[in-house]
């Protein structure tokens, strides 16, 4: 695996696939970093990186569209249009000399920039895809799921005396009212979830799950109506993959 911010360009191999870790500068709760969404999707890129032949793995981009935080200092949020746009010049530039671009996403309100922009690329004739880091099953928003996975990837940027739960309720009831009003009305210390419980020995086995799930979607490389690489990984068929505020 070839890191492309720490190459000359003789270094950079024939037509790589391209991995570019997508993030979001958002509160996650009183005990994980704003970086978050970034630090797991650039874990889980890299990971699977080192075991996809000619693979080139990207700096991680940081930003991404996370308006329903706003509530909360220290988001950063550059919507969704202007996301769109970033991605679309991004893989325009990007497929001149990678034969493939995969965005690995690692937060849920970025996709409604990823349904439009690499379904157009798409129709431009370049091979672009998005994979999600959904935990099947998992909770929202700095709970138990991404706790694991910080106390294992980047663990001394976790507050771990400071964790404590959110609104619980399931993520369908708690929608309505987040996307009309955002985040901090339904859950004042911005969890959507309870971190009790994680350990990065969790996180340790999330991210081997999360990596080996990507690896097997590369080498299918099917790619649905939204551009999201397909996770065949367990029955054969796709995984449900509905974006979530993390």
């Amino acid at each position: 695996m070839t890191s492309l911010a720490g190459a000359v360009w003789p270094e950079i191999p024939e037509r790589p696939l391209l991995i570019v870790p997508l993030g979001s500068i958002e509160q996650h709760g009183p005990h994980l970093p704003l970086g978050t969404d970034a630090a797991l999707a650039s874990a889980v890129a890299e990971t699977a990186a080192g075991a996809l032949e000619g693979a080139l793995l990207a700096p991680a981009i940081p930003y991404g569209a996370a308006g329903e935080h706003e509530g909360f200092p220290g988001t950063v949020s550059i919507g969704t249009d202007v996301l769109t746009s970033l991605l679309v010049e991004y893989a325009r530039s990007a497929c001149r000399w990678a034969s493939r671009v995969l965005v690995v996403n690692g937060h849920g309100g970025n996709f409604y920039a990823l349904r439009s922009a690499v379904p157009q690329l798409r129709t431009e004739g370049r091979d672009v895809a998005w994979f999600p880091c959904a935990v099947p099953g998992g909770d929202a928003h700095a709970g138990r799921v991404e706790t694991s996975l910080m106390l294992h990837v980047e663990p001394g940027e976790v507050r771990s005396d400071r964790a404590e739960a959110g609104a619980t309720a399931p993520l369908r009831d708690l929608l309505p009212r987040m996307q009309a009003e955002g985040v901090r009305a339904v859950s004042p210390n911005g969890v959507l979830g309870d971190p009790a419980g994680a350990t990065a020995a969790e996180g340790e086995t999330m991210l081997s799950q999360l990596s080996g799930r990507l690896v097997g979607a590369v080498a299918t490389w099917s790619v649905d109506d939204y551009g999201r690489l397909r996770d065949l990984s367990s029955s054969g068929r796709p995984r449900d993959q509905v974006p979530s505020p993390s």
